[in-house]
């Protein structure tokens, strides 16, 4: 069986991965680039290519039994430029850790721990008074809207609900009555979901049809205070009409983790910025490096997930998490 890992972010997945296939594997850990004659003749001749990319610019692996993304999303997969016989598998894994950031970026808006901590070694008890002088609020009784409820969206209407929070969730298809939603939309009632809620929470993933549906329109319909917060993909938010309604103060906030611009693979050679717009210089953004989704739990969730789809595919048992059949 060989195996290829490929690029920077699936050779993470590689470490201690034979040790969870039943037969002894060919693995091989490749650049991004393929620059080397050796590396572009493995890829070639891979079974399986665990990677989140599959370009027609690479070298074509005939055999290729099972194309495995290490993750969700395979916006960078193009469908058209795989072999016949080739399967196409996601996973995910990754809906604990960032239903966890989300409530920390929640919680760091009410509970301001950091701005205490530095006051006090100042010799300033400010916050020990009232909550008006202090500003210090609570998340119970506010309202997260989630647009998007699979995955993302369920582990953080999960955690919403301990929080004593309302959760409204807008989605594609009509969400079941569930003692973790509190009122559901549909996308065609986008308009009365924005100024629902308090925090508006992005995990729908990256279509032609949700390409920029935070947009102007959105921002303006949303409550002043509102909070942006974006943990699915950049392109979802439209990026001029989001640096616009935090330059213009039209909502109090974003905390934003995926983007608009990222740097080239490889060690990094200089700054890059996220975006060509300068949201570095405004004071009412987080900005992470998309960083949500992984940790160690989420390797060894995703891995096992791999594991067990080469061992269904080289056995002949269906795969699952399938997003594109075999053709032949």
């Amino acid at each position: 069986m060989r195996i290829v890992f490929h690029g920077e972010v699936a050779a993470q997945f590689s470490t201690g991965f034979q040790d969870l296939l039943s037969e002894k594997a060919e693995i091989a850990v490749l650049l991004d680039n393929l620059a080397a004659e050796a590396d572009r003749q493995a890829y070639e001749s891979a079974e399986v290519i665990v990677s989140f990319q599959f370009t027609a610019m690479l070298p074509r692996p005939e055999g290729l039994k099972l194309l495995h993304l290490p993750g969700a999303g395979y916006d960078a997969v193009d469908f058209n430029a795989l072999p016949p016989s080739a399967i196409v598998c996601n996973c995910f894994g990754h809906e604990q850790p960032i239903a966890e950031y989300v409530m920390a970026a929640l919680l760091m808006r009410e509970v301001p721990l950091a701005a205490a901590d530095k006051m006090l070694r100042e010799g300033d008890w400010s916050y020990r008074g009232s909550p008006a002088k202090s500003g210090r609020g609570e998340l119970a009784g506010q309202t997260i809207g989630i647009l998007g409820f699979g995955h993302i969206g369920k582990a953080i209407a999960v955690r919403a609900k301990a929080f004593d929070m309302n959760v409204h969730v807008a989605n594609r298809s009509p969400v079941a009555a569930s003692p973790i939603v509190d009122r559901a939309f549909l996308l065609k009632d986008l308009p009365n979901f924005w100024g629902s809620a308090d925090f508006i929470v992005v995990t729908v993933a990256l279509a032609p049809e949700t390409k920029g549906i935070v947009g102007t329109a959105a921002f303006a319909a949303m409550r002043p205070g509102a909070v942006l917060v974006n943990v699915a993909r950049g392109p979802v938010v439209d990026e001029e009409a989001l640096y616009d309604a935090l330059k213009t103060n039209r909502i109090a906030g974003a905390v934003i983790d995926t983007w608009y611009n990222y740097p080239p693979p490889g060690p990094p050679r200089s700054k890059v910025y996220p975006s060509s717009l300068p949201f570095h210089e405004l004071p009412n953004i987080l900005m992470t490096p998309h960083m949500s989704g992984l940790t160690e739990g989420t390797i060894r969730r995703r891995q096992q997930v791999i594991a067990d789809n080469i061992e269904r595919r080289i056995s002949g048992r269906p795969c699952i998490n399938v997003v594109h059949p075999a053709k032949a």
